[in-house]
């Protein structure tokens, strides 16, 4: 049997009354439509207020995630600081609560409301094609030669430098970085993240964590943006909101990922930048070598404190009688050394004629 319950509350048509005669029957008519779509009008504002309630309550809600768990992340917790945010949080937590349960309520209202004329047919569905981004330009950067990489990365950054500096600057809040690169979407690409990323290295060398901190938290922002863009097989651009609409909902999964690699980018950094000053090191030492292939830095630290004094004086009555009290082997041992390191330079001596003892060498070991 069918069920004609749902056509019970129905409004008629606004002209569809017999009216009195000494009734104005336009009026009437233009009356009754103004008033019904004034309460549509109405009730939609209500919903759009609440909505809008609703949406800054998740916004403060998901900001007070991120910072509890940025400063959970910190070494040294201000626990006072902490415990704030966590009774704020909570604060949020039942606002939000509050707010879904009268959104329920005006959703409930509205499905009671009867149908009219202007409610009782909507779009059984919709479509939307969107062509799918060409993937000829990434092709054409790759099979571009280092070369040209290279001079393609410094024309980039050139161009763009002051804009990624200032975006670099900006505290890490989630809305002022959606704002900025919706407001500059060139910046959006693997040369832009690269710049952020080496300067992230420079910063962790000179020991500024404040300022790394920051710049961090923009570059693994924008790897995610990347990354989720090859996924999508779409433009950067194209996802901006997507991210943003994920991360900013406070999903755990995606947050706990989000910081993991933000853990995992600093640690990085820090190693990265490690093995950029044991490589100046290695380099250094390098061109130190003597003839014999050993770092007079190296050989001068070994040598008993009598032989250190030496060379640093460039006694050479003193370091003859030196080796002369040692043992034959030890003191030939020495003396090979040095001469390896290039401490030593046999058959040469200073314009007096006077040192056979090198005292460019002697004054490096000593640097």
């Amino acid at each position: 049997m069918v069920d004609y319950s749902k056509w019970d509350h129905i409004e008629i048509s606004d002209d569809e009354d017999d009216t009195h005669p000494n009734i104005d029957t336009a009026s009437l008519f233009r009356w009754r439509h103004q008033a019904r779509v004034q309460r549509m009008e109405e009730a939609k504002n209500e919903k759009d207020i609440h909505l809008q309630r609703i949406e800054r309550c998740e916004a403060n809600l998901n900001a007070t995630k991120v910072k509890i768990r940025q400063l959970e992340l910190v070494e040294d917790k201000d626990f006072k600081e902490l415990n704030h945010y966590r009774i704020r949080l909570s604060e949020l937590e039942k606002e939000s609560n509050q707010l879904q349960a009268k959104l329920k309520e005006l959703e409930k209202k509205e499905l009671s409301a009867p149908w009219n004329v202007d409610t009782i047919s909507r779009d059984g569905f919709k479509k939307t094609i969107i062509n799918k981004p060409s993937q000829k330009g990434e092709r054409r950067i790759e099979q571009l030669s280092d070369e040209d990489k290279s001079k393609l990365w410094e024309d980039f950054i050139n161009n763009h430098q002051e804009d990624l500096e200032k975006f670099a600057n900006m505290e890490a809040n989630w809305d002022a970085t959606k704002s900025y690169l919706t407001e500059y979407p060139v910046l959006l690409c693997e040369e832009a993240a690269n710049f952020l990323a080496l300067w992230c290295i420079d910063l962790e060398l000179e020991e500024d964590k404040e300022k790394l901190d920051k710049i961090a938290f923009h570059t693994v922002t924008m790897h995610f943006i990347l990354e989720l863009a090859k996924q999508l097989k779409t433009d950067p651009r194209a996802t901006v909101n997507t991210f943003f609409k994920r991360i900013q909902k406070a999903d755990k999964q995606y947050l706990d990922a989000f910081f993991d690699e933000l853990k995992s980018f600093k640690e990085r950094v820090k190693d990265r930048a490690q093995a950029r000053v044991k490589k100046a090191e290695e380099e250094e030492r390098q061109k130190r070598l003597g003839p014999g292939g050993l770092d007079p830095a190296e050989v001068f630290e070994t040598m008993p404190p009598e032989l250190q004094e030496c060379f640093e004086s460039k006694d050479i009555p003193k370091l003859q009688a030196v080796l002369s009290s040692m043992q034959r082997d030890e003191a030939e041992d020495w003396l090979n050394k040095a001469i390896a390191s290039g401490l030593w330079i046999p058959n040469h001596s200073d314009e007096d004629g006077s040192n056979d003892i090198s005292g460019d060498n002697i004054s490096e070991s000593n640097q």
